[in-house]
């Protein structure tokens, strides 16, 4: 609804708005799928996924390269189930 109203119709503190919301919506979306199993539940801290997304984040602040960010949590995620 909001991508067929034409920009100047909007204010600028509301275009700003609009622009946090992929940023609050990202994260809501990515917490259930790592931290929780499939009851709802905490997964232990010994859950490969956890340690793929912090290798991920760690890589991604330091290069602020979203590629090597995806690979580099993959890798660990794999890595860490099919190595250790």
């Amino acid at each position: 609804m909001i991508s067929i109203i034409k920009k100047d119709m909007l204010s600028k503190k509301t275009r700003t708005l609009l622009g946090y919301v992929p940023s609050a919506v990202f994260p809501a979306l990515i917490f259930p799928a790592i931290f929780l199993d499939s009851s709802g539940s905490f997964e232990s801290i010994d859950n490969p996924k956890i340690y793929g997304a912090l290798a991920a984040v760690l890589v991604g602040y330091l290069t602020r390269n979203i590629i090597y960010t995806i690979l580099s949590g993959l890798s660990f995620y794999w890595f860490y189930i099919y190595v250790l």
